[in-house]
């Protein structure tokens, strides 16, 4: 396993008891890369922890989701991927690479610390959205010792029809082999990260020089990367432990912001989930939740709630 170096913890831009180091790793063609290894430890010693990886366009900030995991004695690890939030330096384009596979190394240096390093042997990974697909991918891959993992709204493939993904993916793959760093023309509302951000409709906090409210550009070379882990996930993986997918219950399109933006899936095709998420392993429980957001942990706090008793039932059926 290929591990980074581990500089000394330093308190969090979250604030204590958040504690963070920064990963380095290999440089990249953009110059020096690293990740960022954000903990929150549980309130007695504890050999069991949660290792989250994030989407796209975000970073960790979901402090209620790691003190849940902390009252149920767990000690809860979230990684900055490079080119994202914490990791993100100004001379690298924001959450730039042509293969998922680079994100590797930066789960790899977690895991590591979470499992060798801290001495954790009882661990689940969760991640969320384009974090759900690199770590599927890595967990097939890697075949780590793990006890379980969480996807929250996995991005398992591309929104629209079928005719529109194949022309689509068909033209991203060439372009992208040819000139991955030319941008793709796309128009953004903003209307998700609105419906989030305490300042705009929403309830949470967050940076958004490291998640824009209306995203950040998309390059033809990283949605090649995308599609190819696409594929592969659609060939099937066997990530070797129980999953546990969840979803908001169905998907809109808002053109303004309204309850539509608060109570739907705005970013992703739940149907798409809802289809490729058996496609992960051999072990999935799928639930959709009436009322949620992309980010099911985000959601209002109805089907926030919802959410959580459907993780805790899982858990204790499956997991402890």
């Amino acid at each position: 396993m290929t591990t980074g170096v581990f500089d000394d913890l330093v308190p969090d831009v979250l604030g204590e008891p958040y504690l963070a180091e920064t990963i380095s790793l290999p440089p990249d063609e953009e110059g020096p890369v690293v990740a960022t290894l954000v903990v929150r430890r549980a309130a007695q010693p504890t050999t069991k922890a949660v290792l989250y990886v994030h989407g796209f366009c975000d970073y960790f900030f979901q402090t209620a989701y790691a003190e849940w995991w902390n009252e149920r004695g767990y000690d809860f690890y979230a990684v900055d991927l490079r080119k994202y939030g914490r990791s993100l330096r100004p001379h690298q384009t924001p959450n730039y690479v042509t293969d998922l596979r680079d994100h590797f190394a930066d789960i790899d240096a977690s895991f590591h610390r979470v499992v060798e390093r801290d001495g954790h042997d009882h661990v689940v990974i969760s991640a969320h959205s384009t974090g759900g697909l690199i770590a599927s991918l890595w967990a097939n891959e890697r075949q780590p010792a793990i006890a379980a993992m969480v996807l929250n709204s996995p991005w398992l493939d591309m929104q629209g029809g079928r005719l529109i993904q194949g022309v689509g993916t068909s033209v991203v793959k060439q372009i992208g082999a040819r000139q991955p760093a030319r941008l793709i023309p796309r128009t953004v509302g903003g209307h998700y990260g609105r419906s989030l951000h305490v300042e705009h409709d929403g309830e949470w906090l967050f940076n958004t020089d490291w998640k824009p409210l209306d995203s950040f550009p998309v390059s033809f070379g990283w949605l090649r990367a995308i599609r190819l882990g696409h594929e592969e996930l659609h060939r099937g993986l066997d990530v070797g432990c129980p999953v546990l997918v969840l979803s908001s219950a169905g998907t809109r399109w808002p053109k303004e912001m309204g309850p539509d933006a608060h109570g739907f899936d705005i970013v992703l095709e739940v149907p798409q989930i809802r289809q490729w998420a058996t496609a992960i392993g051999s072990h999935v429980t799928y639930v959709a939740i009436e009322g949620a957001r992309h980010d099911v942990v985000l959601s209002l706090p109805e089907p926030r709630a919802k959410a959580y008793a459907e993780l805790d039932r899982w858990l204790s059926t499956y997991v402890e």
